[in-house]
């Protein structure tokens, strides 16, 4: 499957957060996610397994009950399915989210 990201939609899914879904398939999903400087990605949980690799940027990741780490590009992380995380760009930043299995519900709209 091939996805071009010129054509890919943008979705705006909370201030200075915009996201786009690229390939994916019934059971894996990579989605690349904008941040502007100081935009918070909210603390949530999803029973997913989550990769996220920072492309560009700087930004404060944490996790329910572990100290809080400054990600910048290059760096990764892992997210156990049903944990608590969220995020705050330092800086403008984009990271690539790589979930299994793929997020249904980022596809309904």
């Amino acid at each position: 499957m091939h996805t071009s990201h010129e054509k890919t939609q943008t979705d705006h899914i909370a201030q200075g957060v915009s996201r786009k879904i690229l390939s994916h398939s019934e059971t894996l999903m990579i989605v690349e996610v904008r941040f502007e400087a100081g935009a918070i990605g909210t603390d949530h949980s999803h029973p997913h397994e989550q990769i996220t690799y920072v492309v560009s940027g700087k930004a404060s990741y944490h996790e329910e009950g572990k100290e809080a780490v400054i990600m910048t590009a290059g760096d990764s992380y892992y997210v156990t399915p049903n944990a608590i995380h969220g995020m705050t760009a330092l800086e403008k930043t984009v990271v690539l989210d790589v979930f299994y299995p793929t997020r249904e519900d980022f596809l309904k709209k």
